[in-house]
């Protein structure tokens, strides 16, 4: 039996092409999703595939295994992964999409989920996905699905539009920086006819991505953004990842804008339209998410970090909207599903609807200073959480939680979480505190427990 953990995840399938992932092997995983689908009576599925040079082929592989099974296939061709999500929520159909987010060149995977955008995580099908192709996928005894393509594109851009409304903004310039991957594709469509002029950075659709990592996470990765904001002294600047589902924001400086900024921002924005509505946010995003929540008469919820925990929540709340530190943007009119496109276009509205620049806008939603994710290689990760605990648990009006890693909130107001990576032999630490110097010290302080 094929041993496959190495590359189905939490949230999807992912490894390096032709050694970990094949085009023998995906087509295993289309027949796996085809059978599980149908079993639940779904009938299509739609796929989507990013620029990667691996991708087209590998979504063609997916469609053999998923026909073979009598299940029919609507290719929607290059998208965004929520471009993809938009395809399953207007057609009412389950999906895959092919991309390594901002992984190397050298990586590709599957995103996979049902009708309504709704997620296939390891609770939720994932592992019996898996288990189906360790074991060998059983022939179907029928007539092949057919196949068939469809452009969303447009549609993808008209419906988002229609759910922001920048029409009557006051013109902006925002530099774009799509990192060679998808928002290179969405972005002219999205903003075709607005009043935002957008100033391109590396549009060209290119999977060895020869500018830099599409990855915005990593601050290196905005320093030609940052800059060319400031040389065009442009009002606003956008970074996208690979696959587009994450947008970065920077204001008129070239600073950049924290997404737990832009989450507040977007939930006060999405609280104006329904009055007492439910915001997630995971449990690193700054305390002021929820206080600014609650101050425009919002509940706010906190949640573990990972989509399929936001997602699930959301359902079971009917929660407006959600938000991650990691800069995913999930919106219950967007079938609950993750778009940075659709924040961006929230920033870029509450933005044009006011006349001052966006740093002053964002200073709105900001209260703390916070450190961001430091990792620190351990060799025993419950050991080393066990010592940060010991150290903070017997202090005057500490508490602490365990709902996600570890989190310590201390009487001054100041806190940190410390969460093991499921993936590396890794500590994440995050911290907040009031100012610079006390999250500095903070995070000095824990990193010198974790670290011995």
């Amino acid at each position: 039996m094929t041993d496959l953990s190495g590359i189905v995840k939490a949230y999807d399938i992912r490894g390096v092409v032709g050694e970990q992932l094949t085009e023998e092997l995906v087509r295993e995983f289309g027949a796996a999703f085809a059978r599980l689908m149908r079993s639940e009576g779904a009938q299509s599925v739609v796929i989507g595939h990013d620029m990667r040079d691996s991708s087209p082929r590998l979504a063609d592989a997916f469609a053999d295994g998923v026909v073979a099974q009598g299940v029919d296939v609507v290719s929607i061709g290059l998208a965004s992964t929520d471009q993809l999500y938009f395809a399953s929520g207007a057609l009412q159909l389950p999906g895959a999409m092919f991309t390594a987010s901002h992984n190397p060149a050298a990586y590709n995977g599957i995103k996979l989920c049902r009708a309504g955008a709704s997620p296939v995580g390891q609770e939720s099908g994932l592992a019996d996905i898996r288990e189906a192709v360790e074991n060998g996928v059983p022939a179907h005894d029928g007539p092949p699905g057919s196949r068939s393509e469809r452009d969303v594109l447009a549609d993808y851009a008209v419906y988002l539009r229609k759910l922001v409304d920048l029409s009557g903004i006051r013109p902006l310039r925002v530099v774009v920086d799509a990192g060679n991957g998808m928002g290179g594709h969405t972005v002219p469509t999205v903003f075709d006819g607005l009043p935002v002029t957008i100033e391109p950075l590396y549009f060209e659709l290119d999977g060895t991505f020869p500018n830099h990592e599409a990855n915005p996470l990593e601050p290196e990765n905005l320093r030609d953004l940052q800059a060319k904001v400031r040389e065009l002294g442009a009002d606003a600047g956008l970074a996208f990842d690979g696959d587009a589902d994450r947008c970065f924001v920077v204001d008129e400086r070239g600073e950049p804008v924290t997404p737990s900024t832009v989450t507040a921002l977007v939930a006060v924005r999405e609280l104006a339209k329904e009055p007492g509505g439910t915001i997630i946010h995971n449990l690193i995003t700054s305390k002021a998410v929820p206080e600014l929540v609650r101050e425009h008469g919002g509940k706010p919820l906190r949640t573990r970090v990972g989509h399929s925990f936001i997602k699930a929540k959301m359902a079971e709340t009917n929660a407006i909207f959600g938000g991650e530190h990691s800069a995913h943007y999930y919106f219950r009119d967007f079938w609950r599903a993750d778009t940075g496109m659709l924040a961006a276009l929230h920033v870029l509205a509450a933005l044009g609807e006011q006349p001052r620049p966006l740093s002053e806008l964002a200073a709105e939603y900001q209260r703390y200073v916070g450190s961001g994710e430091i990792n620190s290689t351990v060799d025993d990760q419950v050991a080393r959480m066990m010592a940060v605990k010991e150290a903070f648990a017997h202090r005057p009006g500490v508490t602490i939680d365990e709902l996600d890693g570890l989190t310590v909130e201390l009487p001054d107001g100041s806190w940190f979480n410390v969460r093991p990576s499921n993936t590396e032999p890794l500590l994440r630490l995050n911290a907040e505190a009031a100012d610079e110097q006390a999250v500095t010290a903070l995070a000095d302080e824990v990193l010198a427990i974790i670290r011995g």
